[in-house]
């Protein structure tokens, strides 16, 4: 089957069920970071990408730590996104392929904090933006305004390619991240501190879950 017929069929009806952005990445190199079976994956060697617009207007709410619009809003974000990939995996369903529809968030390993997989990497492969100080993608339209998730399958698609931008002379997320965990450089983020932060928020009942959303709603991308 031709992959940009199919690339272009699929990119149209998940935009068209009100995705904001869609990628696909080659995932044969990195299936065994995955917390899924050998099994599941054998066949499977694509992941299409997937994410939705966060409301700037909730973002600007936040004032130096999470709160409940935001933690509502990140949930309705999330619950969004499975239902897209949850379409867009019986879509390929029915094209006679394999789906997987990934949780948008969904934790698998609370000690060390992981999911079935990094989305954040899938869209980094997808080329949907580059790895920010902030260590989260940045998309140049977008910012870190949105939230992903990931449909693994063996439907012919072509790949995208990583983007070669960064965060160039940018550096807002440093001064007004809470926990002084984001560096000049997105490897020496400290992750250690950013997670006592977000389990400082939930310990004052801001929210719920451990999020911040700071630097999310700092980050423009390439319109600021």
């Amino acid at each position: 089957m031709d992959k940009n017929k199919n690339y272009l069929s699929l990119k149209k009806f998940t935009l068209n069920l009100g995705a904001e952005l869609f990628g696909v990445a080659d995932i044969s190199g990195i299936k065994n970071e995955f917390s899924i079976s050998e099994e599941a994956l054998a066949k499977l060697d694509k992941a299409v990408c997937i994410g939705v617009r966060l409301s700037e207007g909730a973002l600007k709410e936040i004032k130096g730590a999470p709160n409940r619009l935001y933690f509502h809003h990140y949930k309705t974000a999330n619950a969004v996104l499975d239902q897209l990939t949850f379409r867009t995996g019986n879509f390929i369903q029915k094209a006679g392929f394999t789906a997987i529809p990934i949780p948008a968030s969904q934790i698998v390993d609370w000690q060390k904090q992981t999911a079935h997989l990094s989305h954040k990497k899938i869209g980094l492969l997808a080329g949907l933006g580059w790895l920010g100080r902030n260590n989260l993608l940045v998309n140049k339209e977008l910012g870190s305004q949105f939230r992903l998730s990931t449909v693994l399958t063996n439907m012919p698609l072509k790949a995208d390619k990583p983007v070669k931008e960064n965060c160039g002379r940018c550096r807002i997320c440093v001064t007004i991240c809470p926990a002084g965990a984001i560096k000049e450089n997105p490897a020496d983020f400290d992750h250690i501190r950013c997670f006592e932060k977000l389990k400082e928020f939930q310990k004052l009942r801001l929210v719920d879950q451990y999020i911040c959303g700071v630097c999310v709603n700092a980050c423009w991308g390439g319109k600021k």
